[in-house]
Formats: C-alpha cells, sequence, structure tokens
C-alpha cells in the first residue's frame, strides 16, 4: 500500500482548496468576536486573504495580525480623516494620487521625497499618508488590490527628506496594517546621498516588501524597458520616459479629495457632522 505524501507548506500555500479553507477558518473566528459594524465592513474575504497571505497563510500569524489592524484602526480611525485635516501637507505635492494606472490597473501614489520640507509635526506626515492610502483603496478598480507607488527624487536632499521617524512609523503601518496592498515600488532616479539614507530605513522592512522595490534610472535600457512593462507611455508624464503632462494643481487635487471624501463617509456609513470627533485620538476597542 501506498502512503499519501504530506503536502509541504509552500504546497498548501499554493493549493486554492487550502487557500480557502483558510479563509473560511479566520472567518469563523472573527464570527466569535464582537466587532463593531466598521470592523464587520472591514473584514471582507479579499481582506482575510490579504491577511493571511501576508502570514504565509499561517492561521495563528494571520489572526494576530488582523486583530492589531483592528485595534489600530479602532484607535487612529482613518475613515474618518477628511482632506480638510491633512490638505496643509499637500501643498507642495509631495505625495498625490495621479491620475492614471499601471498596465493592470493599480492606483498610482507619485511621491516626491525632495518635497517634504513643508512637514513640521511627523504625525502630520503620517496622518496625510493614511489618508491618501485610504483613498488609493477606494479608487482601485474592481478586481484590483493592489497599488504602485512611483518615487520622484527631483530636488532630493537630506535636508528636504522624509523624517527618519515618518518613514519608520510609514513603513510600519503599511507592513502590519495594510497587507498586500503594495505591488510594485520604483524608485525614480534616487540620487547616491540616498543611499545613506536607504541604509538607516532598510532594516524596517520585510523580506516581502523588498522584494516590491525596483531603482529605475532613465538612461538605463533595464529600467526604460521594466517601465514600458508597467506603463502605458502614452499615459505616462514625461518625466518618467513616457509622453503625458504632469503638473500638481493643489487646488484642483483639492477638489478631487472633497468629492472622494463624500464616498468615503457614504461607503462607511459616517455622519459628516460629527465626524472629526476625537478623530485619531480615541482609545477604543476593535469590539467599541
Amino acid at each position: 500500500m501506498f502512503l499519501l505524501r504530506k503536502k509541504s507548506q509552500n504546497e498548501l500555500k499554493n493549493d486554492s482548496s487550502c487557500q480557502d479553507a483558510k479563509v473560511s477558518e479566520l472567518k469563523a473566528f472573527i464570527g466569535t468576536l464582537a466587532l463593531s459594524e466598521r470592523s464587520l465592513k472591514y473584514c471582507t474575504d479579499g481582506c482575510l486573504r490579504r491577511y493571511l497571505e501576508a502570514r504565509n497563510w499561517d492561521l495563528h500569524k494571520s489572526k494576530k495580525m488582523l486583530l492589531d489592524s483592528l485595534n489600530w484602526r479602532s484607535s487612529f480611525k482613518p475613515e474618518e480623516i477628511r482632506w480638510s485635516d491633512v490638505a496643509h501637507e499637500g501643498e507642495t505635492g509631495k505625495v498625490f494620487r495621479a491620475n492614471l494606472h499601471d498596465r493592470v490597473g493599480r492606483t498610482v501614489l507619485i511621491m516626491k521625497p525632495g518635497m517634504h520640507k513643508n512637514t513640521t509635526a511627523p504625525e502630520d506626515g503620517t496622518k496625510y499618508f493614511v489618508y491618501l492610502m485610504e483613498n488609493a483603496v477606494l479608487n482601485l478598480p474592481e478586481g484590483q488590490e493592489k497599488m504602485t507607488w512611483l518615487l520622484d527624487f527631483d530636488g532630493f536632499s537630506l535636508r528636504t527628506n522624509i523624517p527618519i521617524k515618518t518613514s519608520r512609523d510609514i513603513i510600519y503601518i503599511l507592513q502590519n496594517h495594510y497587507p498586500e496592498r503594495l505591488g510594485v515600488v520604483i524608485f525614480y532616479n534616487p540620487p547616491r546621498i540616498f543611499e545613506a539614507f536607504f541604509k538607516a530605513v532598510r532594516y524596517f522592512i520585510d523580506p516581502k516588501t523588498a522584494q516590491k522595490l525596483n531603482f529605475v534610472y532613465p538612461n538605463d535600457k533595464d529600467s526604460v524597458e521594466l517601465m514600458n512593462s508597467l506603463f502605458d507611455v502614452e499615459n505616462l508624464p514625461s518625466e518618467y520616459g513616457g509622453k503625458a503632462t504632469l503638473k500638481y494643481d493643489h487646488e484642483e487635487f483639492s477638489r478631487l479629495m472633497l468629492e472622494d471624501d463624500v464616498k468615503t463617509a457614504q461607503f462607511w456609513g459616517l455622519d459628516e457632522k460629527s465626524h472629526h470627533t476625537n478623530n485619531g485620538q480615541s482609545g477604543g476597542e476593535v469590539a467599541s
């Protein structure tokens, strides 16, 4: 009689039926908790799958990660942040959602590390990042759950760069509370001085995220091919090797964000008259 070979961990991770079973187990676990309506709305099957994938389909680790995120969301209240709370951070155009998607439909966030000189309080920069992450997720097309980051190093210097604390907080929030939301990161034409900064923060980046990082240079053949594979050159701004025009208009971007704030409130079922109450300061628990 032949003995059935036990599936390896990698085979289990790649088996769709096993993955579906894990999602069902995590969903059953969530059903035993006294969650708020917002937390329940957050815990879609797609959400549970992302947490499982982020923890290599380890159910125990995924439970802990999800609970940590639910408590963070209950306290930080990212869905309640509005453009009026963070508009001052966006005046320089240091981070904004571009009016294009990449070839697979991912929302594109353009970040300009050289434009961060207007951030005076690290917590303001972090809140602005969280706001834009929520907005990018809101604008993902159906069937797409990841986004693309394009970091433009024009004007970069250590004096104008993102503060180390803000960078560390952003990396932590991204990896722990927005799992599997990042599809690809493009460091576009980074100067050598950036290497010193990158060495200071790379230890906070997990290996899975690190695999998504791409250093791109305008006169490098491989870099050009990579950009062409990721973007339609007709829609890609000329600054990055495309044919389109890029100009950040703070007034126009503000108008778009205010429109999206209405969509956010509708999605979460929020009362706009009271959304500022204790924003980002409440100590609420998951079950609140």
